[in-house]
């Protein structure tokens, strides 16, 4: 088996990658997937998230208010931190439930976008960076999430560098140009990568 760490910061286009390294035969554990199934009604993580938040993060429905929680954490780097201190150790937990699943050849895709900022690189066998201008993230986030600019500065700010996440890649993937010119990068990582787990 082949642990692959998959990040890029907001709007460099690592949900497409993740894509399709899926659609080539991957095993996709998608960390902000399990993050938000981890607080669903009901379990312990929304429990415990409601604990240090208050009920202002619950919607009517009893589901968590991702927008209300986010505008608490992304504007305070501590109120973040507890955020986090909550929801990796669950998502760890789950991500290791799901890897112990799969065959012993996969290549297993462990998708992180907070891979660079909690220091987890040692944890996979290769770091895969998707890698984009911040002009170009910042021009995804606000043309294609319709976010608007301060708020996607914001998000940007509160994730590592450029240059941080270009430090720890073992592979990194140009993602500032077209969709098309992306695809045959990510399948020639692919057959790197395929070519590991099989040996």
């Amino acid at each position: 088996m082949l642990k692959v760490g998959l990040t890029g910061g907001i709007g460099a286009g690592k949900s497409e990658v993740s894509r399709l390294f899926v659609s080539y035969g991957a095993v996709l554990i998608d960390a902000d997937r399990i993050a938000r199934e981890v607080v669903e009604p009901g379990t312990p993580g929304l429990a415990a998230v409601v604990e240090a938040f208050g009920e202002s993060v619950l919607a009517a429905d009893g589901t968590l208010d991702r927008p209300a929680l986010g505008a608490i954490v992304f504007a305070d780097p501590e109120r973040l931190a507890t955020l986090n201190s909550i929801v990796h150790p669950l998502v760890g937990a789950r991500s290791a439930e799901l890897e112990a699943l799969a065959r012993e050849d996969s290549v297993v895709v462990h998708d992180v976008p907070l891979l660079t900022e909690n220091g987890l690189a040692p944890l996979y066998d290769v770091v895969v960076v998707v890698d984009a201008s911040a002009d170009t993230q910042l021009d995804r986030l606000v043309r294609q999430r319709k976010m608007q600019e301060s708020e996607a500065r914001a998000r940007m700010a509160a994730q590592a560098t450029r240059e941080q996440r270009r430090e720890i890649a073992d592979i990194l993937i140009d993602n500032d140009g077209p969709l098309d010119a992306l695809e045959p990068q990510v399948r020639t990582v692919w057959s790197q990568l395929s070519a590991r787990a099989g040996g």
